[in-house]
């Protein structure tokens, strides 16, 4: 079977060639050796293949296949710079519990040869809790994160919030230092003040799924819902729940209420699963413009112009 990559995530990693440094690009290398990676992976595991997820993840091949008893599996490909061993450590650490199982075990020696594979439980690939009404959505999908919020394992693997922040605030600066007059620097300064005194105290330093929305949220057969596709990260709650504050943010731009829609899901929401709410909303104001500023900077202009509006209502 050929392993061709969908296009979306062809852009997607394109967008990360423009972004980072010059030279040459890891991601293209892995594409290369993306079809052997692949039939490796599939004979080491003794898996039939169905086919390739699509339009599948931004970061990933996620492949349909069986094992070797028949059991419906997914099977998810990626290159290191989306952090594979990070999504490992922390998807054996929850075992299943508001999560996707990992049915390769947590050793990535495991599977010599083929690292950043993973083997998962079979879910519902086009079933995500977007499909829902949008206040049940939120409802679901803020459930099951709250039951993803565990002490974290000890692992050097996992990145901490300051961490991967600290990167991400400089990338700002700097494409802010090179768009004077483009109308960023005001927001970028918000940003990365609200980012400083957050850093200062924060109350509790938990695992995290690091990436979640409702889109990261499918169908499952042993519980209605499961998380899938984390970034995991090690901090505080609030900054996992602020991306799922701008979930569906072009319907929000386009309502002439989506300023006080925002504030009331960041009440509701801090509310629901004990969060503090001034917390939330400076993760939620540091996580959209950092999205909208590297929107920008990929050439995304539309999405970068939807993420900085709803930054500025914050």
């Amino acid at each position: 079977m050929a392993f061709e990559p969908p296009r979306r995530l062809l852009r997607a990693l394109g967008e990360t060639r423009r972004s980072g440094p010059e030279g040459p690009d890891e991601a293209d290398e892995w594409l290369e050796r993306l079809p052997e990676l692949a039939r490796e992976a599939v004979a080491l595991r003794e898996l039939t293949v169905e086919r390739v997820q699509a339009p599948g993840g931004r970061s990933s091949l996620v492949v349909l296949v069986r094992r070797a008893d028949g059991t419906p599996a997914v099977l998810k490909l990626a290159p290191g710079r989306a952090r594979p061993e990070a999504e490992r450590v922390a998807l054996a650490h929850w075992d299943g519990r508001g999560a996707v199982r990992l049915l390769d075990g947590g050793d990535t020696g495991e599977a010599s040869g083929t690292d950043g594979v993973l083997l998962l439980e079979r879910l519902h690939p086009d079933v995500s809790v977007r499909s829902l009404p949008e206040a049940k959505a939120l409802l679901e999908a803020a459930g099951t994160l709250r039951r993803l919020w565990v002490e974290p394992p000890a692992d050097p693997v996992l990145e901490t919030v300051a961490e991967r922040t600290g990167r991400q605030a400089e990338a700002m600066r700097a494409t802010a230092a090179g768009e004077a007059g483009a109308g960023i620097g005001t927001l970028v300064d918000a940003a990365l003040a609200a980012r400083a005194e957050l850093l200062v105290q924060p109350p509790e330093a938990l695992l995290l799924h690091g990436t979640f929305r409702q889109s990261k949220v499918l169908a499952g057969e042993r519980v209605p819902w499961l998380a899938v596709g984390p970034d995991p990260v090690v901090g505080e709650c609030a900054f996992d729940l602020a991306r799922l504050v701008r979930d569906r943010v072009e319907d929000l731009i386009a309502s002439p209420s989506g300023p006080s829609i925002t504030r009331r899901r960041i009440k509701r929401l801090a509310e629901s699963l004990e969060v503090d709410q001034a917390r939330l909303r400076g993760w939620t104001l540091f996580r959209a413009v950092e999205s909208g500023v590297r929107a920008g900077r990929v050439g995304r202009p539309r999405d970068a112009e939807l993420l900085l509006e709803f930054a500025g209502w914050l």
